[in-house]
Parts: structure tokens; C-alpha cells; sequence
């Protein structure tokens, strides 16, 4: 058994009522920039290493 339209439905009208259109979504937005910060953070780290592993293999030249 999984979860049904009417689930769904019932879940998402819970969540207006409780926090209202506009607090759902600023809250969206929030989670929003946090992913968008977290994807930046991981491709800095990334480009990083790759630096890292640049310079330390011209140092071994």
C-alpha cells in the first residue's frame, strides 16, 4: 500500500493551514539558499583539492 493522493492532499492542506501560503514559501526559500549554499560549498572544496594537487605536483618538478 503506498501513499495515496488523498494523503498528500490532506498533508499539504494541514501545512496551509498551520504556517499559511506565505510562511511556506519564505520557508521554501529558505531551504532553497541553504541547498544552493551547500552545492557551492562542495564545489569549492573541490576546486580546492584540484588546486592543491596542482601545486603540489609543480613543486615535485
Amino acid at each position: 500500500m503506498g501513499i495515496s493522493f488523498w494523503q498528500i492532499l490532506i498533508v499539504v492542506a494541514l501545512l496551509v493551514i498551520l504556517f499559511g501560503r506565505g510562511k511556506i514559501s519564505e520557508l521554501m526559500g529558505d531551504v532553497a539558499k541553504g541547498v544552493k549554499s551547500f552545492k557551492k560549498g562542495i564545489n569549492d572544496d573541490d576546486e580546492q583539492k584540484s588546486i592543491n594537487k596542482s601545486e603540489d605536483s609543480s613543486t615535485k618538478e
